[in-house]
């Protein structure tokens, strides 16, 4: 949930770093084979053409497989695998170091037989039947919308908490009952004074998901901008105009709720989770199309489940907080 862009002008360097050098190695493959006079030239020179060929092709590679670089002093880009995956955040910059030391970090397992009953918990009262402006963007590490006004509003414990985006990650991050689904939505609400609350619903393979069938073919488009995005635009968008959330808007039966961190760099604490109980269904197909704007680092974009370090998870069932 963290949006770390990379820097426009660091990519435009490279891209004419590569393209130079790939100018310069056909000049010298052409130079090795324009002579017959030149056989013994061609041998050193061909390799060599080789070579530059190869390493800018796999710098290149590296740089936007990884996103890892810093630049400007900006906190550097992280992945889902490698020495930049999840078990090296905290390493990676010093404003990443709740990722390696925090105690109330995201995501976790859910065990019900563990799980304390919530009996102050009331039902989540959500209200997403907000028409509004939105955007579907490509975060390099998830595909998200996010919404031009309050797209929608979560009453939780006398509060109000506006949704400001939403994004998906594949598999589910979080587990119940030590099993990993096939997706996993995050809504993030923010109230006024700064705090932080995300409903979580995890999805199973099966039927496809209406929410992401309204959008099916901006995913498609989505991934034409990735693949044909300039320097210019290095988190391509498109524009969704008047979007509604109403078709997750369902009476909620059952839900747990911790206190935990962003999932993703700088994986801040002090958030709340609410991850409803009921599984959704999402197709093969949907899954793909979350997964395919993103760069290979990125496309199985879960963290793995975190320690609860003494933390207790509450479980709100409408059928045991009436009685």
């Amino acid at each position: 949930m963290c949006m770390a862009i990379l820097q426009k002008h660091s990519v435009s360097i490279y891209r004419q770093e590569y393209k130079h050098a790939i100018c310069k190695s056909q000049y010298k493959l052409f130079i090795s084979t324009s002579s017959s006079s030149h056989r013994q030239e061609s041998f050193f020179i061909q390799p060599m053409a080789t070579h530059v060929v190869s390493f800018f092709s796999i710098a290149l590679i590296f740089f936007f497989g990884t996103c890892a670089n810093i630049v400007n002093g900006e906190d550097p880009q992280f992945t889902y695998l490698g020495p930049y995956g999840p078990r090296k955040w905290g390493s990676l910059s010093p404003n990443y170091s709740a990722c390696s030391h925090g105690k109330f970090q995201s995501p976790v397992n859910v065990v019900k037989s563990k799980c304390v009953a919530g009996r102050h918990l009331k039902p989540l009262d959500i209200e997403y039947n907000v028409v509004v402006n939105a955007t579907l963007v490509d975060n390099l590490f998830n595909v998200g919308i996010k919404y031009d006004g309050n797209a929608g509003m979560l009453r939780m414990n006398g509060k109000n908490y506006s949704l400001i985006q939403m994004h998906w990650h594949a598999p589910s991050e979080h587990h119940l009952n030590g099993l990993q689904y096939a997706a996993e939505l995050h809504l993030v609400h923010k109230a006024v004074d700064g705090e932080t609350s995300v409903v979580a619903i995890l999805y199973r393979y099966g039927h496809p998901d209406p929410l992401l069938s309204k959008i099916q073919t901006k995913l498609a488009q989505l991934k034409k901008a990735v693949n044909s995005s300039s320097q210019q635009q290095q988190q391509p968008q498109i524009a969704l105009g008047t979007f509604t959330t109403k078709q997750i808007r369902k009476h909620t039966r059952k839900y747990y709720r911790y206190v935990g961190s962003f999932s993703t760099p700088p994986c801040t604490e002090g958030i709340i989770w609410n991850i409803l109980g009921k599984i959704r269904s999402i197709s093969r197909g949907q899954v793909e199309a979350l997964e395919a704007p993103l760069i290979v680092g990125c496309k199985h974009n879960s963290r793995p489940v975190q320690p609860l370090h003494g933390r207790h998870i509450e479980m709100y069932d409408d059928k045991m907080n009436h009685y």
